[in-house]
Protein backbone atom coordinates (compact mmCIF):
# COMPACT_ATOMS: atom_id res chain seq x y z
CA UNK A 1 0.00 0.00 0.00
CA UNK A 2 0.97 3.76 -0.16
CA UNK A 3 2.43 4.74 2.68
CA UNK A 4 0.41 7.26 5.10
CA UNK A 5 2.88 8.60 6.89
CA UNK A 6 5.06 10.24 4.04
CA UNK A 7 8.77 8.88 4.93
CA UNK A 8 8.42 8.53 8.85
CA UNK A 9 11.29 6.29 10.45
CA UNK A 10 9.78 2.98 11.74
CA UNK A 11 9.24 4.21 15.78
CA UNK A 12 9.78 0.80 17.20
CA UNK A 13 12.02 1.01 20.18
CA UNK A 14 13.21 -3.14 19.91
CA UNK A 15 12.40 -5.93 17.53
CA UNK A 16 11.17 -9.25 19.54
CA UNK A 17 12.47 -12.25 19.44
CA UNK A 18 9.44 -14.39 20.42
CA UNK A 19 7.29 -16.38 18.60
CA UNK A 20 4.20 -14.17 18.14
CA UNK A 21 3.85 -11.28 18.79
CA UNK A 22 6.41 -10.28 16.52
CA UNK A 23 8.31 -7.77 14.91
CA UNK A 24 5.93 -6.81 11.88
CA UNK A 25 6.91 -3.81 8.94
CA UNK A 26 5.57 -0.38 9.21
CA UNK A 27 3.68 -1.01 5.68
CA UNK A 28 1.17 -3.73 8.24
CA UNK A 29 0.66 -1.10 10.96
CA UNK A 30 0.59 1.53 8.72
CA UNK A 31 -3.06 -0.52 7.14
CA UNK A 32 -4.47 -0.32 10.78
CA UNK A 33 -4.72 3.60 10.42
CA UNK A 34 -8.23 3.18 8.54
CA UNK A 35 -11.63 2.66 10.19
CA UNK A 36 -13.78 0.00 8.44
CA UNK A 37 -17.24 -1.08 8.67
CA UNK A 38 -17.98 -4.79 9.17
CA UNK A 39 -20.93 -4.43 6.51
CA UNK A 40 -19.27 -2.73 3.66
CA UNK A 41 -18.68 -4.20 1.02
CA UNK A 42 -15.24 -3.60 0.37
CA UNK A 43 -14.51 -5.08 3.94
CA UNK A 44 -16.47 -8.18 3.06
CA UNK A 45 -14.36 -8.21 -0.09
CA UNK A 46 -11.24 -8.11 1.79
CA UNK A 47 -12.06 -11.20 4.45
CA UNK A 48 -12.86 -13.23 1.47
CA UNK A 49 -9.66 -12.44 -0.26
CA UNK A 50 -7.63 -13.45 3.07
CA UNK A 51 -9.95 -16.72 3.47
CA UNK A 52 -9.22 -17.76 -0.44
CA UNK A 53 -5.36 -17.05 0.12
CA UNK A 54 -5.11 -18.90 2.82
CA UNK A 55 -6.43 -21.99 1.17
CA UNK A 56 -3.42 -21.27 -1.38
CA UNK A 57 -0.65 -20.98 1.39
CA UNK A 58 -2.32 -24.54 2.80
CA UNK A 59 -2.39 -26.08 -0.53
CA UNK A 60 -5.79 -27.11 0.13
CA UNK A 61 -8.06 -27.56 -2.66
CA UNK A 62 -11.14 -25.01 -1.98
CA UNK A 63 -13.87 -27.55 -2.93
CA UNK A 64 -12.53 -30.11 -0.16
CA UNK A 65 -11.18 -27.11 2.41
CA UNK A 66 -12.21 -23.81 3.89
CA UNK A 67 -11.15 -21.07 5.69
CA UNK A 68 -12.97 -19.74 8.86
CA UNK A 69 -11.59 -16.77 10.62
CA UNK A 70 -12.32 -16.05 14.36
CA UNK A 71 -11.96 -13.46 16.57
CA UNK A 72 -9.43 -13.81 19.55
CA UNK A 73 -5.74 -15.15 19.85
CA UNK A 74 -4.80 -18.44 18.67
CA UNK A 75 -6.29 -20.02 21.73
CA UNK A 76 -9.40 -19.07 20.72
CA UNK A 77 -9.43 -21.04 17.72
CA UNK A 78 -7.92 -23.92 19.69
CA UNK A 79 -10.61 -23.71 21.48
CA UNK A 80 -12.97 -23.02 18.82
CA UNK A 81 -12.36 -26.09 17.14
CA UNK A 82 -11.67 -28.75 20.35
CA UNK A 83 -15.35 -27.35 21.75
CA UNK A 84 -17.41 -27.16 18.41
CA UNK A 85 -16.46 -30.59 16.62
CA UNK A 86 -16.39 -33.38 18.88
CA UNK A 87 -20.37 -34.45 19.04
CA UNK A 88 -21.82 -36.17 22.17
CA UNK A 89 -20.35 -39.94 21.40
CA UNK A 90 -17.03 -38.62 19.94
CA UNK A 91 -13.53 -39.08 22.30
CA UNK A 92 -10.37 -37.02 21.53
CA UNK A 93 -6.63 -38.53 22.08
CA UNK A 94 -4.22 -35.73 22.74
CA UNK A 95 -0.78 -36.01 21.37
CA UNK A 96 1.23 -34.15 24.61
CA UNK A 97 5.10 -33.14 24.76
CA UNK A 98 4.69 -29.26 25.44
CA UNK A 99 2.54 -26.61 27.41
CA UNK A 100 0.30 -25.74 24.23
CA UNK A 101 -0.82 -29.64 23.91
CA UNK A 102 -1.64 -29.51 28.32
CA UNK A 103 -3.62 -26.46 27.34
CA UNK A 104 -5.62 -28.30 24.73
CA UNK A 105 -6.29 -30.96 27.34
CA UNK A 106 -7.78 -27.81 29.93
CA UNK A 107 -9.89 -27.19 26.66
CA UNK A 108 -11.27 -30.16 26.77
CA UNK A 109 -11.78 -30.82 30.15
CA UNK A 110 -13.20 -27.53 30.94
CA UNK A 111 -15.97 -28.33 28.03
CA UNK A 112 -16.72 -31.83 29.31
CA UNK A 113 -15.14 -33.61 26.03
CA UNK A 114 -14.90 -37.08 26.26
CA UNK A 115 -10.65 -37.12 26.24
CA UNK A 116 -7.91 -39.08 26.65
CA UNK A 117 -3.93 -37.99 26.71
CA UNK A 118 -0.87 -40.03 25.68
CA UNK A 119 2.54 -38.09 27.17
CA UNK A 120 5.82 -37.74 25.82
CA UNK A 121 8.94 -35.88 26.40
CA UNK A 122 9.02 -32.06 26.24
CA UNK A 123 12.31 -33.24 23.76
CA UNK A 124 10.03 -36.45 22.32
CA UNK A 125 8.24 -35.99 19.76
CA UNK A 126 4.83 -37.80 19.57
CA UNK A 127 5.43 -41.12 17.89
CA UNK A 128 3.21 -42.58 14.73
CA UNK A 129 3.61 -45.92 15.95
CA UNK A 130 2.44 -45.18 19.65
CA UNK A 131 -0.47 -43.27 18.29
CA UNK A 132 -1.65 -46.52 16.04
CA UNK A 133 -1.44 -48.86 18.63
CA UNK A 134 -3.50 -46.74 21.19
CA UNK A 135 -6.19 -46.75 17.99
CA UNK A 136 -6.63 -49.83 17.21
CA UNK A 137 -6.50 -50.92 20.69
CA UNK A 138 -9.26 -47.87 21.24
CA UNK A 139 -11.90 -47.92 18.86
CA UNK A 140 -13.81 -45.35 21.22
CA UNK A 141 -11.10 -42.55 20.06
CA UNK A 142 -12.81 -40.62 17.24
CA UNK A 143 -10.42 -38.04 16.78
CA UNK A 144 -6.32 -37.08 17.74
CA UNK A 145 -5.05 -33.93 18.36
CA UNK A 146 -1.58 -32.54 18.41
CA UNK A 147 0.79 -29.33 18.03
CA UNK A 148 2.91 -28.84 14.85
CA UNK A 149 5.62 -26.50 16.48
CA UNK A 150 5.57 -26.58 20.22
CA UNK A 151 6.51 -23.38 21.31
CA UNK A 152 7.13 -24.35 24.71
CA UNK A 153 10.72 -25.87 23.67
CA UNK A 154 10.56 -25.23 19.42
CA UNK A 155 10.42 -28.63 18.58
CA UNK A 156 8.75 -29.21 15.39
CA UNK A 157 6.42 -32.47 16.02
CA UNK A 158 6.24 -34.92 12.99
CA UNK A 159 2.65 -34.97 12.07
CA UNK A 160 3.22 -36.00 8.63
CA UNK A 161 3.49 -40.01 10.16
CA UNK A 162 0.99 -39.51 12.67
CA UNK A 163 -1.75 -37.67 10.44
CA UNK A 164 -1.13 -41.10 8.16
CA UNK A 165 -1.70 -43.63 11.22
CA UNK A 166 -4.60 -41.50 12.17
CA UNK A 167 -6.41 -41.04 8.54
CA UNK A 168 -6.04 -44.93 7.75
CA UNK A 169 -7.97 -45.31 10.30
CA UNK A 170 -10.70 -43.10 9.39
CA UNK A 171 -10.38 -41.01 12.46
CA UNK A 172 -10.29 -37.04 12.83
CA UNK A 173 -7.11 -35.24 12.74
CA UNK A 174 -6.73 -31.58 14.64
CA UNK A 175 -3.18 -29.40 14.00
CA UNK A 176 -2.41 -26.67 16.02
CA UNK A 177 0.42 -25.07 13.55
CA UNK A 178 0.20 -21.95 15.17
CA UNK A 179 3.59 -20.88 15.29
CA UNK A 180 4.55 -22.76 11.93
CA UNK A 181 1.79 -22.15 9.48
CA UNK A 182 3.56 -19.99 6.38
CA UNK A 183 6.97 -20.86 8.03
CA UNK A 184 7.00 -24.47 7.38
CA UNK A 185 5.87 -26.18 4.13
CA UNK A 186 2.92 -27.83 4.43
CA UNK A 187 0.73 -29.34 1.79
CA UNK A 188 -2.77 -29.86 3.42
CA UNK A 189 -4.19 -31.83 0.52
CA UNK A 190 -1.44 -34.33 1.03
CA UNK A 191 -1.11 -34.36 4.95
CA UNK A 192 -4.82 -34.96 4.93
CA UNK A 193 -5.71 -33.13 8.37
CA UNK A 194 -9.02 -31.92 8.88
CA UNK A 195 -8.48 -28.76 10.93
CA UNK A 196 -5.12 -26.69 11.16
CA UNK A 197 -5.55 -23.85 13.04
CA UNK A 198 -3.01 -20.91 13.20
CA UNK A 199 -3.36 -16.88 13.79
CA UNK A 200 -2.83 -13.53 12.56
CA UNK A 201 0.40 -13.03 14.51
CA UNK A 202 3.09 -15.45 13.51
CA UNK A 203 4.71 -16.60 10.17
CA UNK A 204 2.20 -14.97 7.96
CA UNK A 205 4.01 -11.73 9.90
CA UNK A 206 0.81 -10.07 10.78
CA UNK A 207 -0.71 -8.40 14.49
CA UNK A 208 -2.89 -10.16 17.28
CA UNK A 209 -6.42 -9.78 17.04
CA UNK A 210 -7.98 -13.44 15.20
CA UNK A 211 -7.39 -16.88 14.60
CA UNK A 212 -7.87 -18.87 11.77
CA UNK A 213 -8.90 -22.79 10.85
CA UNK A 214 -8.32 -24.18 7.77
CA UNK A 215 -11.48 -26.65 8.09
CA UNK A 216 -11.90 -30.14 5.60
CA UNK A 217 -15.94 -29.06 4.48
CA UNK A 218 -16.76 -32.35 5.35
CA UNK A 219 -16.10 -32.93 8.68
CA UNK A 220 -16.68 -28.97 9.46
CA UNK A 221 -20.37 -29.82 7.98
CA UNK A 222 -21.03 -32.71 10.11
CA UNK A 223 -20.60 -30.88 13.15
CA UNK A 224 -23.02 -28.72 12.73
CA UNK A 225 -24.93 -28.25 16.12
CA UNK A 226 -22.16 -29.78 18.21
CA UNK A 227 -20.98 -26.39 19.91
CA UNK A 228 -20.56 -25.52 23.38
CA UNK A 229 -20.22 -21.91 23.05
CA UNK A 230 -22.15 -19.34 21.33
CA UNK A 231 -19.22 -17.03 20.07
CA UNK A 232 -16.84 -19.86 19.41
CA UNK A 233 -19.12 -21.80 17.49
CA UNK A 234 -16.66 -22.94 14.64
CA UNK A 235 -19.56 -24.68 12.33
CA UNK A 236 -21.87 -21.02 12.06
CA UNK A 237 -18.92 -18.84 12.36
CA UNK A 238 -18.07 -20.64 8.73
CA UNK A 239 -22.08 -20.59 7.97
CA UNK A 240 -22.28 -17.01 8.14
CA UNK A 241 -19.07 -16.27 6.42
CA UNK A 242 -20.12 -17.77 3.47
CA UNK A 243 -23.87 -16.79 2.96
CA UNK A 244 -22.93 -12.79 3.72
CA UNK A 245 -19.86 -13.67 1.73
CA UNK A 246 -17.34 -12.19 4.60
CA UNK A 247 -19.53 -11.38 6.88
CA UNK A 248 -18.29 -11.99 10.49
CA UNK A 249 -21.46 -13.36 12.71
CA UNK A 250 -19.94 -10.75 15.87
CA UNK A 251 -17.66 -7.62 15.32
CA UNK A 252 -14.53 -8.40 13.89
CA UNK A 253 -11.27 -7.06 14.19
CA UNK A 254 -11.28 -4.62 11.25
CA UNK A 255 -7.89 -3.38 11.99
CA UNK A 256 -6.55 -6.37 12.11
CA UNK A 257 -7.43 -7.92 9.17
CA UNK A 258 -6.57 -4.99 7.17
CA UNK A 259 -2.87 -5.44 8.68
CA UNK A 260 -2.98 -9.18 8.08
CA UNK A 261 -4.08 -8.50 4.41
CA UNK A 262 -1.14 -6.32 4.10
CA UNK A 263 1.04 -8.89 5.28
CA UNK A 264 -0.19 -11.27 2.79
CA UNK A 265 0.76 -9.15 0.51
CA UNK A 266 4.25 -9.07 1.67
CA UNK A 267 4.30 -12.81 2.25
CA UNK A 268 3.69 -13.80 -1.74
CA UNK A 269 5.70 -10.84 -3.13
CA UNK A 270 8.69 -11.98 -1.44
CA UNK A 271 8.07 -15.94 -2.16
CA UNK A 272 5.60 -17.45 0.30
CA UNK A 273 6.21 -20.19 2.31
CA UNK A 274 9.58 -21.45 0.43
CA UNK A 275 11.44 -17.60 0.57
CA UNK A 276 9.81 -17.50 4.57
CA UNK A 277 11.01 -20.74 5.61
CA UNK A 278 14.58 -20.46 3.82
CA UNK A 279 14.99 -17.09 5.98
CA UNK A 280 13.59 -19.00 9.22
CA UNK A 281 16.26 -21.91 8.77
CA UNK A 282 19.05 -19.89 8.19
CA UNK A 283 18.83 -17.52 10.99
CA UNK A 284 17.82 -20.53 12.96
CA UNK A 285 21.09 -22.24 12.11
CA UNK A 286 23.05 -18.99 13.05
CA UNK A 287 21.51 -18.70 16.55
CA UNK A 288 22.01 -22.39 17.59
CA UNK A 289 25.15 -22.83 16.31
CA UNK A 290 26.31 -19.03 17.40
CA UNK A 291 24.78 -19.36 20.90
CA UNK A 292 26.58 -22.80 21.38
CA UNK A 293 30.07 -21.19 20.97
CA UNK A 294 29.03 -18.95 23.96
CA UNK A 295 28.18 -21.69 25.92
CA UNK A 296 24.61 -22.08 25.61
CA UNK A 297 23.36 -25.62 25.22
CA UNK A 298 19.97 -25.87 23.25
CA UNK A 299 17.20 -28.32 25.34
CA UNK A 300 16.18 -30.31 21.54
CA UNK A 301 18.52 -32.16 19.80
CA UNK A 302 19.31 -31.03 16.29
CA UNK A 303 17.14 -33.83 14.80
CA UNK A 304 13.46 -32.40 16.06
CA UNK A 305 14.66 -28.15 16.53
CA UNK A 306 12.55 -26.46 14.27
CA UNK A 307 12.69 -23.15 12.67
CA UNK A 308 10.89 -21.14 14.76
CA UNK A 309 12.15 -20.41 18.29
CA UNK A 310 15.05 -22.12 20.26
CA UNK A 311 15.02 -22.86 24.01
CA UNK A 312 18.76 -22.57 25.60
CA UNK A 313 19.61 -24.24 29.09
CA UNK A 314 21.41 -21.40 31.27
CA UNK A 315 24.66 -21.96 30.69
CA UNK A 316 25.67 -22.02 35.00
CA UNK A 317 23.99 -22.17 38.25
CA UNK A 318 24.30 -18.19 39.11
CA UNK A 319 23.43 -16.77 35.36
CA UNK A 320 20.53 -14.45 35.67
CA UNK A 321 17.97 -14.46 32.43
CA UNK A 322 16.19 -11.08 33.03
CA UNK A 323 19.99 -9.58 33.46
CA UNK A 324 20.26 -10.76 29.89
CA UNK A 325 16.85 -9.73 29.33
CA UNK A 326 17.09 -6.35 29.86
CA UNK A 327 20.56 -6.14 28.20
CA UNK A 328 19.15 -7.22 24.97
CA UNK A 329 16.24 -4.65 25.41
CA UNK A 330 18.09 -2.18 26.20
CA UNK A 331 19.80 -2.73 23.05
CA UNK A 332 17.03 -2.87 20.72
CA UNK A 333 15.66 -6.74 20.99
CA UNK A 334 13.65 -8.43 23.63
CA UNK A 335 13.29 -12.29 23.98
CA UNK A 336 11.21 -14.64 26.17
CA UNK A 337 11.81 -16.62 29.11
CA UNK A 338 11.59 -20.19 29.55
CA UNK A 339 8.57 -22.21 30.03
CA UNK A 340 10.17 -25.60 31.14
CA UNK A 341 9.94 -27.31 34.64
CA UNK A 342 12.45 -29.24 35.14
CA UNK A 343 15.21 -27.11 34.10
CA UNK A 344 16.22 -23.61 33.60
CA UNK A 345 16.39 -21.94 30.35
CA UNK A 346 14.95 -19.46 28.33
CA UNK A 347 14.28 -18.69 24.83
CA UNK A 348 14.82 -16.90 21.64
CA UNK A 349 12.63 -16.44 18.29
CA UNK A 350 13.69 -15.92 14.88
CA UNK A 351 10.23 -15.25 13.33
CA UNK A 352 9.25 -11.93 12.16
CA UNK A 353 11.03 -9.46 10.63
CA UNK A 354 14.42 -10.88 11.74
CA UNK A 355 16.95 -10.83 9.76
CA UNK A 356 20.97 -12.60 9.47
CA UNK A 357 22.40 -9.37 10.27
CA UNK A 358 19.58 -9.04 13.51
CA UNK A 359 20.95 -12.69 14.49
CA UNK A 360 24.60 -11.58 14.12
CA UNK A 361 23.66 -8.11 16.03
CA UNK A 362 22.24 -10.69 19.10
CA UNK A 363 24.79 -12.83 18.68
CA UNK A 364 27.27 -9.53 19.37
CA UNK A 365 25.15 -8.71 22.40
CA UNK A 366 25.39 -11.96 23.90
CA UNK A 367 29.09 -12.20 23.63
CA UNK A 368 29.38 -8.91 25.28
CA UNK A 369 27.05 -9.59 28.34
CA UNK A 370 28.71 -12.98 29.23
CA UNK A 371 32.61 -11.22 28.88
CA UNK A 372 31.66 -8.37 31.24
Amino acid sequence: MTSLLHGISDPNPYKLLTPGPLTTTLAVREAMLIDRCTWDADYKALTERVRRRLLEVACADPDEFTAVLMQGSGTFGVESVLTSVPGPNDRVLVLVNGAYSVRMCSILEAAGVAHDRMDFAWDEVPQAAAVADWLDAHPETTMVSMVHSETTTGILNDIESVAREVKARGRIMVVDAMSSFGGVPMNLDALGADFVISSANKCIQGVPGFSFIIARRSALEASAGNARSVSLDLYEQWRVLEKDAGKWRFTSPTHVVAAFDEALDEFIAQGGVAARAARYRRCSRMLRDGMKALGFRPYIDEAHQGPIITTFLYPTPDFKFEELYEWLKSRGYVIYPGKLTEADSFRIGNIGEIYPEDIERVLALVKEFMQR
